[in-house]
């Protein structure tokens, strides 16, 4: 078997040419020669990943599908578009009018669904996101004057972004994720839907930046078991990035009476230096407290530069010697983080997610358009809020924010995967948004367990549907 071949057997898939069939959920790459020319990993991943989760309900938009493209911002469409797709043999493709206004794929009058212990899964693809602005959906009845809505990506020209050019993306919505209700349909002060079946409408719609048009595909909308069928009160991994000793000394005395394991995302580089964890404190976060030791990059250099600076060789290098390094040591997760939370491409054009698929079994980004699901639709670009704090004026997230009525506490604990990016604990008050103090943290704590929500490192949580 050649390498290309090897890389498609082990579900990497997304090798096709950009205009065509590839796996649903992976990045595609215009060439391979990239790849082509790496090593085998010395520890690639053991393979469990999350099984795919099969639709109880779906639409493929495949011949007769009977749905049509409108709305202001549509300049056209063509709802069986052979050219480009991933599934079946064709796609809707709808081309913006450069406007700012809405465009939508939709269909109205259907039968009656029932979405009470399901989620809406997504697959679609932007060409080019450089004038993309946001991505929404609707569910309703009576032609969507009774609505729910959900912001499903809001594009940055700064922060990490989960949808990317040219690239077939998957995105579930759950009820965590829903954000507004018109019509008859409201929204209760913690955020829980008036109805939860009934439906009839469905709208999938794309803004651009009213500076130039934007082509977007849609290929499936799919209903499938939400993760309220193994967590009903949903669950919280809180992790921590760099390898800092607070981790340990300030953070582990306060989960360890909870019972409350973390993921820590480290760099093999820093450990052991200053104000950094060494490896007599990880083994002990991993032997003691069940905490999961993770990677984040191996080089500090890889690191600080981020990995859309380097090459694919480069970037693979540093996987392998992490992998490895974590192996090494007696650390057995699987799981890694992206340095700055971006997976953009290399400076070769190979997207990062592609290479980490081959040395890990999921990676997180900071992108947190909505709460990551079970199954993850994309496990190489796991959602994540980064940057809560208790400190004043320091930016990032407010931790009153995130235990708010209605916040995202409140809306994973209507059956979502809520996954923390911590970085460092402080004793007295952070100074930055990278900080939280032990305080706070341990406030965070005690509303997790308010709420009965379940705590998982993301290994065990990845456990359940691999």
């Amino acid at each position: 078997m050649d390498r290309r071949s090897a890389l498609r057997f082990a579900g990497l898939g997304g090798l096709a040419a950009a205009g065509g069939a590839g796996a649903a959920g992976l990045p595609v790459t215009a060439s391979a020669a990239p790849l082509d020319a790496l090593a085998a990993p010395p520890y690639a991943p053991s393979g469990r990943r999350p099984r795919f989760r099969r639709a109880s309900w779906s639409q493929q938009f495949q011949p007769g599908h009977g749905w049509s493209a409108g709305g202001a911002g549509t300049a056209s469409a063509n709802p069986g578009d052979t050219a480009v797709f991933t599934r079946g043999s064709q796609s809707i493709r709808v081309t913006t009018a450069g406007s700012g206004v809405q465009s939508y794929v939709r269909r109205t009058g259907m039968d009656a669904l029932d979405l009470g212990a399901r989620m809406i899964r997504l697959v679609f693809r932007v060409a080019d996101v450089t004038h993309l602005s946001r991505v929404a959906f609707y569910l309703g009845t009576d032609g969507l004057k009774n609505a729910f809505g959900w912001r499903l990506h809001t594009h940055s020209v700064t922060a990490a972004n989960y949808v990317q050019s040219g690239e077939w993306v998957t995105v579930n919505l759950q009820w965590s994720d829903v954000t507004t209700a018109s019509g008859s349909y409201s929204l209760s002060a913690q955020g829980e839907p008036s109805v939860r079946s009934g439906f009839t409408d469905m709208s999938f719609a794309v803004y651009d930046d009213a500076a130039a048009p934007v082509t977007y595909h849609l290929q499936a909308i799919e209903l499938v078991p939400a993760t309220t069928t193994v967590f009903p009160r949903g669950a919280v991994s809180v992790t921590f990035d760099d390898s800092h000793v607070s981790v340990h000394d300030l953070a582990r005395p306060v989960m360890d009476p909870y019972g409350m394991p973390g993921t820590v995302y480290n760099i093999a580089d820093a450990v052991g230096t200053a104000s950094c964890l060494d490896l007599g404190k990880m083994r002990s976060l991993q032997d003691s407290s069940g905490w999961e030791m993770a990677g984040h990059a191996y080089a500090t250099a890889a690191h600080a530069t981020g990995y859309a600076q380097l090459s694919a060789q480069q970037v693979d290098d540093d996987f392998r010697r992490l992998r490895e390094w974590l192996v090494g040591n007696g650390f057995t997760s699987e799981h890694f983080a992206y340095p700055h939370g971006a997976f953009q491409k290399t400076t070769d054009g190979v997207p990062v997610d592609l290479l980490a698929g081959r040395h890990f079994s999921t990676a997180r980004s900071i992108a947190f358009d909505t709460v990551e699901s079970f199954a993850p639709a994309m496990p190489y670009r796991l959602k994540s809020l980064t940057g809560v704090t208790d400190g004043p004026g320091v930016g990032g997230t407010t931790l009153a924010n995130v235990i708010g009525a209605g916040g995202p506490l409140d809306r994973c604990a209507r059956g979502g995967w809520l996954i923390l990016c911590l970085h460092k604990v402080v004793a007295g008050t952070p100074a930055a948004s990278t900080e939280i103090s032990q305080a706070g943290l341990r406030q965070l704590m005690t509303e997790i367990q308010k709420r009965g929500i379940t705590v998982l490192t993301v290994e065990e949580a990845m456990a359940y549907y691999s």
